[in-house]
């Protein structure tokens, strides 16, 4: 008996259980098929094959090591032997099967190579948008005169709208398209990114911010989604870890820029005194370049044809393969070689879910309404089916490492940084001038005062004009008949002091800056308007060299994990990685000094890495194509939560104490590490 997958063609079963593409129509059948009789398209074959196959041997012959092709050829043997010997083969399985032989045909090349990079791009520009506002506060708190509260809210509100755009968009990418949201999710993070330099106020900017990280969320959903649908299985691990890579050049680009564009306050400008553009506004258009130009790629490429295949949309998946193999072995160098694919089995389609509404019986909006809640109840019943009895443990076992790696991971790189400036501060803080009792009388203060602190002091007719106060605090003092002209001043208060006939002009002393104090005929003229920024303190380098140092050392974490998981297992990789990292958190006991802080961060960056690669493959490969996006969407949400809950948490310890957080990361790292272990092995896995 004939192989039925001889020359890929792939034909009607004996049931009527399966729609058939290809057939019918006068076509003959699609593509090749009409061009060539039987005889004439063996002998185009043979004709065709290329003298380096017939006159080149394979160089592993001599050793015992079967062809590559051989291997292939094995495997489908294998498959086919099973569907055969199986008499219960689902559709999904049937279609999933033919799928994978029809990818190992188009091979891996130029297109997946092109498909990569546009991708990488919008994998890039998620990693940059984690780090733009935690960037740009220092000097967004001057320009936008940021309370406390208002700082806090601006970082939370970033994972918040991740949060949001994960489970939005990787459930409409399961029902609507894979390419079609992804290019919505980054057209709308490019709108409102640009739309947030120029806003001038904190409510205009949150919300921009909240819209910009809505879209921005939908990326790694599909993005993993998306690309792994367009490789075959041997390959399937090796390059989404490689993709994984995008995420590290997203926070280097970020790190970069940030440190060559935003101590540049020459790179503004401004519109009289009520609109201001800095140089931090120009990091926030540059920080949005990558998803400009994924989007522009997006544009040049093909929806996924599995998902075409499982919505029954046969013509165009057909077409899309057919680009793939084409576009590989031309510039493989094989532009003869043929897509012999003519007919693909794939389940028929329950009657259509969206509903729809003829036009003579309501309008446009109804139609709109109606299609929306439709939709909306489709992918509330996708997330609801993953926790059916078939994948009920999977979705447990997955919870539980996403949500124990991203607690750890950004709760860490929340503490990393802040422990470090804690360090400063201490540091700056012990080099603190104290004056006690000192009596100053018709004295002209011309030089900045910086960190000092004056007790129970006497300034008598003196000026203080144009200079900066940095640091300085005044505790039960007098100041009587003195002059304050032009001054900024940053961290400096007056405690319980007593101004008397003293005039303030054009100063930023406020209100809130004199604590407990007594005034007697004390005047205030002319006084500064709104926030100005700092450029001697907002923009420590250090902040931009720790996150350029902890991004780059994501680097031997994404090889190690891109060439070993097929080698040695995504469960190893994650396991170990896990319980490694979970011990380089525990070093931290060790740290005392910044230095010692950065290595280990780096460390840990590093290890971690390989942990986060193969997470996201083993989430693709564990749920089928019709639940993918959605799965991926809803535990990356499950992801931002926990980074929340982590950044929030080990932030509160720092300057407190440091075994809270280590004891809470190690815990954390060691349970989701021990799950993993349990974890099926998908390698050998096709993408159902």
């Amino acid at each position: 008996m004939a192989d039925p997958y001889q020359n890929n063609i792939y034909h009607q079963g004996g049931g009527d259980s399966y729609g058939t593409y290809g057939e019918g129509g006068g076509h003959d059948g699609y593509g090749y098929q009409a061009e060539y009789s039987p005889q004439d398209e063996d002998a185009a074959s043979d004709a065709t094959e290329g003298h380096d196959e017939e006159d080149q041997m394979y160089e592993g012959e001599y050793q015992g090591i079967p062809h590559p092709d051989e291997v292939k050829a094995a495997q489908r043997a294998a498959r086919a032997k099973d569907r055969t010997a199986g008499s219960a083969v689902s559709e999904l399985e049937e279609l999933a099967e033919q799928y994978e032989d029809i990818m190992e045909d188009c091979g891996h090349g130029r297109f997946q190579w092109t498909l990569f990079m546009v991708l990488g791009l919008a994998l890039m520009a998620d990693g940059v948008e984690c780090f733009v506002v935690a960037f740009v506060l220092p000097s967004a708190e001057k320009d936008l005169c940021l309370s406390n509260a208002e700082k806090g809210m601006l970082g939370l509100v970033v994972f918040l709208s991740m949060m949001v755009g994960a489970f939005l968009w990787g459930g409409l990418a399961d029902k609507v398209g894979r390419r079609r949201c992804l290019k919505v999710a980054l057209a709308i993070n490019c709108i409102f990114a640009f739309l947030s330099s120029f806003a001038q106020d904190y409510g205009f900017f949150l919300f921009f911010r909240l819209l910009s990280g809505i879209g921005i969320g939908g990326t790694v959903p599909i993005v993993y989604s998306y690309f792994s649908e367009f490789l075959q299985m041997d390959k399937r691990g090796e390059h989404l870890s490689w993709l994984c890579m995008f995420w590290m050049i997203g926070g280097i680009y970020a790190s970069f820029t940030a440190w060559g564009i935003i101590p540049r306050y020459g790179w503004g400008f401004s519109m009289g005194t009520e609109f201001q553009f800095h140089s931090w506004r120009v990091f926030v258009l540059v920080a949005v370049l990558p998803a400009v130009a994924s989007l522009i790629g997006l544009l040049f490429m093909p929806e996924s044809p599995r998902f075409l295949l499982e919505n029954a949309k046969h013509d165009e998946a057909w077409m899309i393969l057919k680009r793939i193999h084409d576009t590989n072995w031309r510039a493989k160098g094989q532009p003869e070689k043929v897509f012999t694919v003519t007919h693909i089995k794939a389940p028929k389609t329950a009657e259509d879910e969206f509903i729809e509404i003829q036009s003579a019986t309501g309008t446009p909006i109804q139609r709109w309404a109606v299609r929306s809640l439709t939709l909306f109840k489709l992918v509330l019943r996708n997330v609801a089916s993953l926790f059916s009895a078939e994948l009920r443990l999977a979705t447990l076992f997955m919870a539980v490492i996403w949500f124990c790696i991203a607690f750890s991971y950004y709760g860490l790189s929340v503490w990393f940084p802040d422990m470090i400036k804690h360090l400063q501060y201490e540091e700056y803080e012990a080099k603190v001038k104290t004056f006690h009792r000192e009596r100053v009388e018709n004295f002209h203060f011309n030089f900045s005062l910086e960190n000092q602190i004056h007790i129970e002091g006497e300034y008598i007719r003196d000026k203080f004009i144009s200079i900066e106060m940095k640091s300085v605090k005044f505790e039960d003092s007098l100041f009587e008949d003195c002059r304050f002209e032009d001054i900024r001043s940053t961290d400096t208060v007056f405690e319980n002091c007593t101004i008397r006939s003293t005039v303030f002009y054009n100063t930023d002393l406020w209100e809130e800056k004199f604590i407990d104090c007594r005034m007697e005929n004390a005047t205030f003229e002319h006084n500064k308007h709104g926030c100005h920024l700092d450029s001697m303190r907002e923009n420590d380098v250090l902040i931009y060299l720790v996150s350029f140092l902890g991004s780059l050392a994501v680097l031997p974490g994404n090889i190690i994990s891109a060439l070993f998981v097929e080698k040695v297992g995504r469960v190893k990789i994650i396991g170990g990685s896990m319980l490694i990292s979970a011990g380089c958190s525990f070093l931290l006991f060790l740290s005392f000094s910044q230095a010692a802080i950065i290595v280990l961060q780096c460390l840990f960056c590093g290890v971690s890495a390989a942990a986060w690669n193969g997470i996201q493959v083993v989430t693709v490969e564990l749920y089928p194509a019709s639940k993918r996006a959605t799965a991926f969407g809803l535990l990356n949400a499950l992801c931002k939560l926990a980074a929340v809950l982590g950044s929030s948490i080990f932030a509160s310890f720092v300057g407190i104490t440091k075994a809270i957080p280590i004891l809470l990361s190690f815990s954390a790292l060691v349970c989701g590490g021990l799950v993993a272990l349990k974890l099926p092995d998908t390698r050998q896995k096709i993408l159902h």
